[in-house]
């Protein structure tokens, strides 16, 4: 995370030439790009309305190889993500609802974007310059995710941003001072770009008026066989980290780091996630699976780095993610009971997805050893994270 005085440079990104091939665009509003030989668009249609009355929109971005994502003006929320297997088939690899109720109460964060503060923060406490400030209690004795009214409730401002690589957009949302027991007015901008590489990038802006903490991520659920298809327990993961942070009995850090080697948290090399799952080790245990952060290899604090892989061997479907965060969280859908049809029109059942949520570490405002989270007036944050998608084919 980069706290400067002005917005950080644009990095760029090289990636493998991707599959050909158009898709459809559907309920056009505008376009990016003159004539017709360009593909790239971002179009849009309405979703639903919310028992308050507003209109919710779902925005279409799609690029010159037909790759699509989808997502909603509520909770800049990430609905479909349309990519090719290695024969060229297309199919939505990514968890959702099946209307706009769903979206609306969210309780898995589908797709979301995630703030104030993404992750856990123990007991909704925290100190900061000599004053202590308390949150909503919603994920047992902790405040999860920002809290009750969460970024992933609120209705962002949605527009078209012009780019030389593939079709954007830019969310922005204005958190005022106080709300969920965070202090400053926090003026956000994210913004999704869809490059022609096939590559989705997030770039995340804030700025406050007063001394606050920010941790931004997005909660979209991956499963590279496509939504709908079962477990993806079976899928490879790869995390670029030697070490962890364990967690209490309540899933907050207890503000060690420790190592990977010799535990089934080891994802150095490409591992299905399953292969040491049901390990009798104790942090698997408490959460019922994974759900925790890793400290990925940073060459410098901030540095735009591989995070991680997924790779599905059955559709060759691969996702690489890069970050500027220094953390990353592997969860994988725990909580998923069976109770939920999504958008799949299938039963979500426990394991059906995993997430990579990259982010700055939980709690980190109780961690003085954590890398800070603190956000002051006159500074930006500003963060990147990278989703490429590819194939072995």
């Amino acid at each position: 995370m980069t706290r400067t005085s002005h917005p950080a440079p644009a990095a760029r990104s090289t990636h493998h030439p991707a599959f050909l091939g158009l898709a459809a665009t559907i309920g056009l509003s505008f376009a990016l790009g003159v004539g017709p030989a360009r593909a790239d668009s971002l179009t849009s249609a309405p979703f639903g309305t919310l028992p308050n009355g507003t209109v919710v929109q779902q925005y279409t971005m799609t690029n010159a190889q037909g790759l699509s994502v989808r997502f909603l003006s509520l909770g800049g929320c990430i609905t479909e993500i349309d990519t090719p297997d290695r024969n060229g088939h297309f199919a939505d690899i990514v968890l959702g609802y099946q209307d706009l109720a769903g979206y609306d109460s969210n309780n898995t964060y589908f797709g979301a974007i995630v703030g104030r503060y993404a992750n856990r923060i123990a007991k909704g406490t925290f100190t900061l310059e000599g004053k202590t400030y308390h949150l909503p209690i919603n994920n047992g004795v902790n405040s999860l995710h920002g809290g009750t009214v969460g970024f992933n409730t609120q209705i962002w401002q949605v527009t078209s941003k012009p780019v030389s690589d593939g079709v954007a957009a830019s969310l922005t949302y204005t958190s005022p001072d106080g709300q969920d027991g965070y202090p400053g007015t926090l003026s956000v901008t994210v913004t999704y770009t869809l490059t022609d590489s096939n590559a989705l990038r997030i770039d995340y802006q804030a700025t406050t008026d007063k001394p606050t903490v920010v941790n931004l991520t997005n909660h979209s659920y991956f499963n590279l066989r496509g939504n709908g298809s079962g477990s993806a327990l079976d899928e490879l993961v790869q995390i670029n980290a030697d070490s962890y942070t364990p967690t209490d009995a309540t899933q907050i850090p207890t503000g060690a780091v420790e190592p990977v080697a010799g535990t089934p948290m080891d994802f150095r090399k490409l591992t299905p996630i399953d292969a040491r799952i049901r390990e009798p080790f104790q942090q698997l245990i408490l959460a019922q699976g994974y759900d925790h952060n890793w400290v990925l290899n940073k060459p410098r604090p901030d540095a735009l780095t591989y995070a991680a892989k997924a790779y599905d061997p059955e559709t060759g479907r691969i996702l690489t993610v890069f970050t500027t965060e220094p953390g990353v969280q592997l969860y994988t859908s725990n909580f998923l009971n069976g109770s939920l049809i999504g958008s799949s029109d299938t039963v979500y059942r426990q394991g059906e997805g995993f997430t990579f949520e990259t982010q700055h570490f939980p709690d980190s405002p109780n961690h003085p050893n954590f890398p800070t989270t603190e956000l002051k007036p006159g500074q930006t944050f500003h963060s990147v994270t990278i989703f490429r998608f590819s194939t072995d084919g």
